[in-house]
């Protein structure tokens, strides 16, 4: 998720607004973890606004938490489920991204887990966590009183590229992802076989493309699609979305032909002589009637806007130079070899040792 109607540009003439979350329920992390694969748990989010799917993956000796909830309340909630199935076992912490409802609530874990992130995380949670965090709190009450004394929290550990986790017996593996629907955005792969990749993919939910301008537009749609490409090379078996329903990789193939419908139809529209806005109605339109079960479609204006101009970057610079540098989510690639924390470097990226 990302900033609403609190947003400067949001409710302008002519402008896409995101959905209103005034009338939603409280965004609170709710009921146990179900597992979902072995050794693997998932806290729903039963569809409730601003709530994500938190991971919780147990090892022999050591389990990691994926994502927190929306400030130290939940975050709480979280931490107290985690050990409820690891018990005195080591605990991780990591976040998909730094939205506010997937990584707000790491506070309550400072001293109980040790926290993880890569280097783009920290930098983009230092650069807009707290202008998020006063976005946020002008939402909704319920969300103002989720946000209640926050700290943003730094991570004990920082990696570039690729960090594995060796849990005991199962294998977790942190790749950066971004640039796509964020600067940071992060996977994790447990055993090769379950897939959680935040807000790339969300079950029956238009995309969130927080393209808002002037204040963020480091959302990268096409290489978002890119990125959804490599994951679906992966054949993950069990797919944890950042919202909806867990699922298989069937929701990738999904996400990325509705990204992919969204450019290839505003380019034409630009090249064929539509302005912003008439290319940003006439995909809100075409898309809300092509998929016709998903919801938030208040998110098609705002994907169309940013693919617009994505082409005509492209256009001015004669090649689809804004695409990111190539990289692979087999491994670490070409990242590889750069690391700015301390544990030990190995292979393919960091060894985060164990304790």
């Amino acid at each position: 998720m990302c900033p609403t109607a609190s947003s400067p540009s949001a409710g302008q003439a002519g402008q896409s607004v995101v959905p209103d979350v005034r009338q939603s329920p409280p965004p609170i992390v709710r009921g146990e973890p179900v597992e979902v694969a072995d050794g693997v748990y998932v806290i729903p989010d039963g569809r409730v606004e601003l709530v994500p799917n938190v991971g919780i993956v147990v090892g022999e000796r050591a389990a990691l938490v994926i994502d927190t909830g929306m400030g130290p309340r939940n975050g709480a909630h979280v931490l107290e489920q985690a050990r409820l199935l690891a018990g005195d076992r080591r605990l991780y912490l990591t976040v998909t991204h730094f939205h506010p409802e997937h990584g707000f609530g790491a506070q309550a874990f400072q001293g109980a887990a040790t926290i993880v992130y890569n280097a783009a995380q920290r930098a983009e949670l230092r650069r807009k966590g707290a202008a998020y965090l006063d976005m946020f709190k002008g939402l909704s009450p319920a969300v103002a009183a989720e946000l209640q004394d926050v700290t943003l929290v730094e991570p004990d550990v920082v990696y570039d590229g690729e960090a594995e986790l060796d849990l005991g017996g199962r294998t977790a593996v942190l790749r950066t992802a971004g640039p796509a629907h964020t600067a940071s955005d992060q996977i994790v792969l447990v055993d090769d076989r379950v897939l959680f990749g935040g807000d790339l993919f969300e079950t029956r939910i238009f995309p969130i493309t927080p393209y808002l301008p002037p204040h963020d537009v480091d959302v990268d749609g096409s290489r978002w699609i890119d990125v959804l490409e490599r994951l679906i090379a992966l054949s993950p078996e069990v797919v944890v979305p950042g919202h909806g329903e867990v699922t298989d990789s069937s929701l990738l193939h999904d996400v990325r032909d509705y990204l992919a419908y969204v450019r290839a139809e505003a380019a034409r529209l630009r090249a064929a002589g539509a302005s912003e806005n008439e290319t940003a109605a006439a995909i809100d339109q075409a898309a809300r009637a092509r998929w016709t079960t998903w919801e938030r479609p208040e998110w098609i204006g705002f994907a169309a806007r940013a693919f617009f101009h994505e082409a005509a970057a492209s256009q001015r610079l004669g090649s689809a130079a804004t695409a990111a540098p190539d990289r692979d989510l087999r491994g670490a690639g070409p990242y590889a070899h750069r690391f700015q924390q301390t544990p030990t470097a190995s292979g393919n990226g960091t060894t985060i040792p164990r304790k």
